[in-house]
């Protein structure tokens, strides 16, 4: 960028920003001349279409210009100034009020040419239009507020859409040049416009056309920057670094199937066959696992360990929470023992005296397998001979602890679990450096639920329903809400179910309750009654979210259903479908507000994990929905995963081409590219592609 600014130029100095409105920028992130460039309208609004007076609609947003007949400065009981003006044009006349804005007495005169914009009120005759936006017609043809494709930003309080209008414009006149960084080929493969031109018109578009052509552009831009990025993640993966290359053990996979009671799916063999290729090959597994709640994920797991514990390495297993790290351990060590492999656990309500053996056996190799939470990663944590990372419910853990358990080992093959599938727009965008399996079936014999929302006035009919279940030898699960972990007033509401169905409404059956505040050794009593079906209803908080397989289970009952997520509400419905006998879903919820009745409508409608991504990937957003807003990965400031997917597979399609022709962008023409990479990424924890 050319004239007295640079692109890393401080904002303090553009044409009407002071110190004191400097400040308030700071509040809206606005910090230099780039931030300026790239704070986006969040709308437009188009006032280049005057309406006739006589024309206009109450309710609507109108655009009006005519001739101050007028004035009147008055004060209303309590002392508020009211500032009225007439306004005339050829077909009628209408009011225009504005509240406490007494010196507009000295600005808005008699025969004075105006320009409204505000929404015309429907409760009064003649019309009237409320705190209006105004402008006196001085120079038509170069009015920035009126009579154009208006920009409309979002505000901070102190500052007016008029003011960050004028520094808009000042700053986008005064730039004569914005360096180009997409090369020549790609701009016109995918006719886009330069993007001087596009951060122009979209601020302040000549219309409708160029504003659609700017807007492609920059979306253009945010997803080709960060396909940049995940195309040069695959490739240092896929080229650079060495990996481990198992050989295949025939025996020990005979061994474990004959262990098992049940025969693999076609999905599972099919995954299992592409997690064997990838871990026999000379590069590291780098591999997401997808599959619904209950298709059998963690079997594939038991193989792909097998595969690096029969080579003579370690496995690690991490998980979010306690119960199902015991779980697994369980599920493992019962299995794993019989084929000679040793089964660790590291959790944190170990014991320092536990703690401290169990990281002894890792590191000198006493333990083949351990499975554990964020325990793993901590630092004291050391692996002899790591050979795979597992992570289950990869979403629950950030980039960076997923990364600090790989650098445990040298370059160990990686496999990411997820019972909560993402949609396909999603898979693009952050998951385009690695390999997707995904399990698309159920095991046979298993059940999907059927799911009812009911109100809290039909809960007796429910119980009634509960009891006849109970009475055929199943058993239920109770969930009641959090609203954040280890919240004292939540426990309390399930602690009063707890006895309410204890001493009331379930007193000839067992009652057993669980949460997360619980001690280990209670809870394991708890988890093991329930198990062995001598406790028959569990009330519970969200630690069942994973990790709790009771296969005897056929009915979940969840109170107060509107303050759990959608995909929460569809993991604890797989709690119950883990048997060959019919389970049942029961939304208990009163809710009228919109987003949660779009939750609860979708659960009863479809048991498709891909289908409720796809819906709570529209409520929640892509930060929220894939755990944690990091990095501003997510953010887009104009692109939308959903909607603009065209553009996203475009702009992937030539990110990766780009890096699989000149992996590293060392020739000359990619310079401006690389530095508005790294320019752009330079706070950012990734990793970025080096000078």
């Amino acid at each position: 960028m050319q004239d007295r600014f640079s692109l890393n130029s401080s904002a303090r100095y553009v044409k009407g920003i002071g110190p004191k409105v400097y400040k308030l920028l700071n509040k809206l992130d606005i910090y230099t001349v780039e931030d300026l460039l790239y704070y986006f309208p969040l709308r437009h609004e188009d006032r280049s279409q005057f309406t006739c007076i006589n024309k206009i609609k109450p309710g609507n947003v109108e655009t009006i210009k005519g001739k101050v007949i007028a004035t009147n400065l008055r004060r209303s009981r309590r002392r508020m100034a009211i500032f009225q003006a007439a306004v005339e044009d050829k077909t009628g006349v209408i009011y225009a009020i504005w509240f406490n804005q007494a010196y507009l007495k000295n600005t808005i005169k008699k025969n004075t040419e105006l320009v409204l914009h505000g929404k015309i009120e429907s409760s009064y005759r003649p019309l009237q239009i409320t705190s209006p936006e105004y402008e006196i017609v001085q120079d038509e043809a170069n009015s920035i507020h009126m009579g154009r494709i208006v920009p409309i930003y979002k505000l901070t309080k102190g500052l007016n859409q008029k003011r960050l209008r004028k520094i808009m414009y000042n700053i986008i006149k005064s730039v004569n040049k914005v360096e180009e960084f997409l090369p020549e080929d790609v701009l016109k493969r995918n006719k886009l416009i330069n993007i001087y031109k596009a951060l122009g018109q979209i601020h302040f578009p000549n219309n409708k056309n160029e504003y659609f052509k700017a807007k492609e552009r920059l979306i253009f831009d945010e997803f080709f920057m960060l396909q940049i990025l995940v195309a040069f993640k695959r490739m240092r993966i896929l080229k650079k670094n060495k990996g481990i290359s198992h050989k295949v053990k025939r025996d020990f996979f005979l061994k474990l199937q004959d262990l098992l009671n049940f025969q693999l799916t076609n999905s599972q063999k099919k995954v299992i066959n592409q997690i064997v290729s990838d871990m026999c090959s000379s590069h590291p597994m780098n591999r997401l696992l997808q599959g619904d709640v209950g298709c059998g994920k963690t079997v594939v797991s038991m193989f792909a360990s097998l595969l690096s514990l029969s080579n003579g390495y370690q496995v690690a297993f991490m998980v979010p929470t306690e119960i199902l790290a015991l779980q697994h351990y369980r599920k493992f060590k019962s299995l794993f023992s019989k084929l000679n492999f040793s089964v660790g656990l590291l959790i944190s309500s170990l014991n320092p005296a536990s703690n401290k053996k169990a990281r002894d056996n890792i590191e000198n190799g006493k333990v083949d397998l351990i499975i554990g939470t964020h325990s793993l990663i901590q630092e004291k944590v050391n692996f002899s001979k790591l050979g795979l990372v597992i992570i289950d419910e990869q979403h629950r853990f950030g980039v960076l602890q997923r990364a600090e358990l790989r650098k445990k080992g040298s370059y160990p093959d990686v496999l990411l679990m997820t019972a909560t599938p993402i949609p396909r727009t999603l898979t693009i965008a952050l998951y385009g450096d690695m390999d997707i399996s995904i399990i698309d079936s159920l095991p046979p014999g298993r059940k999907l639920a059927d799911t009812y929302w009911i109100s809290e006035d039909k809960k007796s009919q429910a119980h009634n329903f509960i009891k006849r279940q109970l009475e055929k030898g199943r058993q239920c699960y109770v969930v009641c809400p959090l609203v954040e972990d280890s919240s004292k007033a939540d426990l309390k509401a399930a602690t009063f179910i707890y006895e309410k169905f204890r001493k009331d409404i379930f007193k000839d059956f067992k009652v057993g309750l669980l949460h997360g505040r619980m001690k280990p050794e209670k809870r394991d009593k708890v988890l093991d009654g329930f198990l062995k079906n001598k406790i028959k209803i569990l009330v519970t908080t969200l630690v069942i979210e994973v990790g709790v397989d009771i296969p005897n289970a056929s009915v979940l009952m969840v109170e107060n259903a509107e303050r759990f997520g959608l995909s929460q509400l569809h993991q604890l419905r797989g709690r119950i479908s883990r048997a060959g006998f019919k389970p049942y879903c029961i939304l208990v919820s009163d809710t009228q507000t919109l987003d949660a009745e779009q939750r609860l409508e979708t659960l009863v409608n479809t048991v498709d994990g891909f289908k409720i991504a796809e819906v709570d990937l529209k409520l929640r957003g892509p930060g929220e929905f894939v755990g944690t807003k990091q990095h501003g990965i997510t953010e887009f400031k104009i692109a939308h995963l959903l909607r603009d997917i065209h553009i996203l597979e475009k702009a992937r399609r030539e990110a990766f081409d780009i890096i699989k022709k000149h992996p590293f962008l060392k020739n000359k023409c990619y310079d401006k590219l690389k530095k508005r990479i790294n320019s752009k990424y330079k706070k950012s924890d990734l990793k970025l592609i080096g000078a």
